[in-house]
C-alpha cells in the first residue's frame, strides 16, 4: 500500500519558518517525481514545488527565493523548507508523488500551514 505522511506543519507568525517533510512507503523512491501542492481556501489545489530523482526543480514563482524542495532518497523522504513566511502562505500542503513508468499519481493526506499575527 502507497502511503504519503507529512509532517511539520503548524502556526507561524510572518516572516517565520517551518520544514515540512513527506515520508513515502509503498512506492519505489527514484522512480518516482516528488513534490508538494498546496489548496487555500476557496481556491484550486496548485504546485508549489517539485523534485526530479536527478535533482532538477520546480517553483511555481510566488515562492521562488523563499521555499527550497530537497529529497532524501535513502529516507524516501522529501522536504520543503519554507522560509520568510506569509499570510497568502496558508493553506493545507499535499505530498504528491508521480511514478514516471508506469504512470502512476499518489496523495498525501494533507497538512495545515496557518500564517497570522
Amino acid at each position: 500500500q502507497v502511503q504519503l505522511v507529512e509532517s511539520g506543519g503548524g502556526v507561524v507568525q510572518p516572516g517565520g519558518s517551518l520544514r515540512l517533510s513527506c515520508a513515502a512507503s509503498g512506492i519505489i523512491f527514484s522512480r518516482n517525481v516528488m513534490g508538494w501542492y498546496r489548496q487555500a481556501p476557496d481556491k484550486q489545489r496548485a504546485p508549489v514545488a517539485s523534485i526530479t530523482n536527478g535533482g532538477a526543480t520546480y517553483y511555481t514563482d510566488s515562492v521562488k527565493g523563499r521555499f527550497t524542495i530537497s529529497r532524501d532518497n535513502a529516507k524516501n523522504t522529501v522536504y520543503l523548507q519554507m522560509n520568510s513566511l506569509k499570510p497568502e502562505d496558508t493553506a493545507v500542503y499535499y505530498c504528491n508523488a508521480k511514478q514516471i513508468e508506469p504512470f502512476l499519481d499518489y496523495w498525501g493526506q494533507g497538512i495545515q500551514v496557518t500564517v497570522s499575527s
